[in-house]
């Protein structure tokens, strides 16, 4: 489909599907979650009070409560799928994700640099967070440029920048005191726990930015993943939509860590899932932006209820499942020859 204005358009009906059935799972575990906790609240009645029509008691519960930790969790999710899926199609490297470029660990040592040496508030930790990650983004593309970006050298280059950034977490981490340390070691863990109305709107603020800016580059990135000298050949700018493209995700990345800490394996996960679904080439970037926001917020609903609220942070779900996935899908390529 062309629209009057030059912009095209492709709908696959099976990617349809797959987008409306997530969409539908994100909502519905979202209103799940909602009812979740130490004063369990039905569907009907979460659905209810949405609309504005329950108690003064579910309005202050699902309203001010719990809604903005549901929200944060589909935010972050939606903001590492979509990232996860630029970062792989950047580089046409299924590992090419933010958790193993050293972009979240990156992202997690701007907010230690705050909470071990400034005592910082959490405002600051969210501002440090997204400076770490921008700034080493920035470092992880020049140094991986040569006359281009390609995407095995940038992989190379980011898990050498990975293996920096933990070195210097694990620095800070002993040049903390008890109270900070503990603080800052929650924080790496990947929570929604206490999560609320400011972490909510800048990241919604960034997410309403980026998306469509990230969604009007989709042909040309799906034309980069023939290669760089046909995509030129075709009339798309290779570097300046690669380098838009990654500055995106890492702002994507570093603004998800800052919200609700590095919830590892999303990123890499999500674009997989996705893909295997829709069984559709190219980037599939609005199916991985669904598929991030109902993974994490059907592991968060998961560990709420196998644990308890609060007793088992989302981060060491989707940790537990994404690595079981990583050597499920290594076992399966073996065994098809690919690897």
């Amino acid at each position: 489909m062309r629209t009057p204005g030059g912009f095209s358009l492709r709908l696959e009906p099976r990617a349809l599907i797959v987008v409306v059935l997530l969409l539908a799972a994100a909502c519905a575990a979202g209103v799940a979650l909602i009812g979740t906790g130490d004063a369990k609240i039905p569907a009907a009645d979460v659905l209810r009070t949405l609309a504005g029509n329950g108690t003064a008691y579910q309005d202050f519960i699902v309203n001010e409560l719990r809604l903005p930790r549901v929200l944060v969790g589909l935010l972050v999710g939606a903001a590492l799928g979509l990232g996860g899926a630029l970062f792989q199609s950047v580089s046409r490297n299924p590992l090419g994700s933010p958790d193993l470029l050293g972009l979240s660990q990156a992202s997690t040592a701007g907010a230690l640099v705050v909470i071990v040496l400034l005592s910082g508030s959490a405002s600051q930790v969210t501002l440090g967070a997204l400076v770490g990650g921008l700034a080493t983004g920035l470092a992880l593309y020049a140094l991986a440029w040569k006359q281009g970006v390609h995407g095995y050298r940038l992989v190379l280059v980011g898990i050498g920048v990975n293996a920096v950034m933990t070195a210097v977490n694990g620095y800070l981490l002993t040049k903390a005191d008890l109270v900070d340390a503990t603080r800052a070691v929650v924080w790496m863990t990947g929570s929604l726990s206490g999560r609320d109305w400011d972490q909510v709107w800048p990241l919604l603020g960034l997410c309403a930015v980026l998306v469509p800016l990230v969604l009007a580059q989709a042909r040309g990135l799906r034309m980069m993943e023939m290669g760089d000298d046909i995509s030129n050949a075709l009339g798309v700018r290779v570097q300046r939509v690669r380098l838009l493209l990654m500055v995106s995700a890492v702002l994507l990345t570093a603004a998800a860590t800052a919200a609700a800490g590095p919830v590892s394996f999303v990123a890499l996960t999500a674009p997989q899932l996705a893909r295997r679904l829709t069984r559709s080439p190219g980037p599939n970037l609005v199916a991985s932006l669904c598929m991030g926001a109902t993974l994490l917020v059907a592991a968060d609903w998961a560990a709420q209820r196998a644990f308890g609220a609060d007793q088992l942070p989302v981060g060491v779900v989707t940790g537990v499942l994404g690595g079981a996935y990583l050597l499920w899908l290594l076992v399966t390529e073996r065994r098809a020859g690919r690897i």
